[in-house]
């Protein structure tokens, strides 16, 4: 009942109406749960057909204060990559054998990275991988030969994002206890990163609706 009463008193608040991102993450931050820290999330309509390779929006990009969210990586390396893998705090390391484990269907990992020696063995499981979206990419910073320096800004809440065939780029950008200048900035961050992305087949109007929602709580929407 108090959720419902919850979600009742924030329509009430945007009554469809549009606000500025701070404004926006005001209204979730001083309707927070108590014993729940929601997730806030960004959801961006952007004018792209992603079936086209000179439209498809994807990137990368490290919020100023991190997801709030705990990362599990796993890292395929052999010998010293493979020791600075795990002393950047990768949860998992291997090669051969870490591939038969995914094959298996062990595939609970936010983020894999490779370096680019392994690829031929991380190919091989790329159809179990690329559904997932955890197909290691050059272009994302997953194939790299600087382990360390990928592990640790995944760790650090480091965000991908992709988008999907209606044109919707969405992630997770904190947690409703960072408070409300935290969330503005990484959310500002976000959008920032996404309008740069704008891939050279885009026409017209890129960003068409920005929409901000937590785990439990109405979506907003968000002048443009």
């Amino acid at each position: 009942m108090k959720k419902s009463k919850s979600l009742t008193d924030m329509y009430k608040v945007i009554d469809n109406k549009s606000f500025n991102v701070g404004e926006a993450v005001e209204i979730f931050v001083n309707a927070k749960k108590k014993k729940f820290d929601e997730t806030i999330e960004v959801s961006m309509n952007l004018g792209i057909d992603p079936r086209h390779a000179d439209q498809m929006v994807r990137g990368v990009v490290s919020l100023p204060h991190g997801n709030g969210k705990e990362m599990k990586v796993a890292v395929f390396a052999k010998d010293q990559k493979a020791e600075e893998a795990k002393n950047a705090g990768a949860d998992v390391v291997g090669a051969e054998e870490l591939a038969e484990e995914m094959q298996k269907g062990n595939l609970n990992y936010d983020r894999i990275i490779a370096t680019p020696d392994m690829m031929g063995v991380v190919g091989r499981i790329g159809k179990i991988l690329g559904p997932k979206g955890l197909m290691p990419n050059p272009k994302l910073g997953t194939v790299t030969a600087d382990v360390k320096l990928a592990v640790e800004a995944a760790k650090s809440g480091q965000v991908q994002y992709r988008a999907e065939k209606n044109g919707l780029v969405q992630a997770g950008v904190g947690k409703v206890s960072f408070g409300s200048e935290k969330i503005t900035e990484n959310i500002n961050s976000f959008i920032d990163a996404v309008q740069k992305a704008r891939p050279s087949g885009a026409k017209g109007t890129f960003i068409k609706k920005i929409s901000i929602s937590s785990t439990m709580g109405a979506g907003i929407n968000i002048n443009m």
